[in-house]
């Protein structure tokens, strides 16, 4: 369902998700646009949705800062991901 690639640059990262539906991308936008960081001053995430695909762009100013930001929208984007692939629309339902 969702294809993922990325780019790196210092403390910085570019990150590409196509779920190939603007519903599903969107979906996933909103539900994780909520969840904001926890130290806006060391992490700032920016994400739009274009074409399907979530894009999400990080920088921080450490290294570490990114892992910790990056790893956990990672862990929640799998969430909902999952919820969104096992229960699918509710258009279809």
């Amino acid at each position: 369902m969702a294809d993922a690639m990325g780019t790196a640059s210092s403390f910085g990262w570019d990150f590409t998700c196509d779920y190939e539906s603007e519903e599903h991308a969107y979906i996933v936008y909103k539900t994780l646009s909520v969840d904001k960081e926890l130290q806006p001053d060391k992490v700032r995430r920016e994400m739009a949705v274009s074409g399907g695909k979530l894009l999400v762009h990080f920088e921080a100013v450490e290294a570490r800062f990114l892992r910790a930001s990056f790893s956990a929208f990672v862990d929640l984007m799998v969430l909902v991901t999952k919820l969104i692939e096992e229960y699918g629309d509710v258009s279809q339902a």
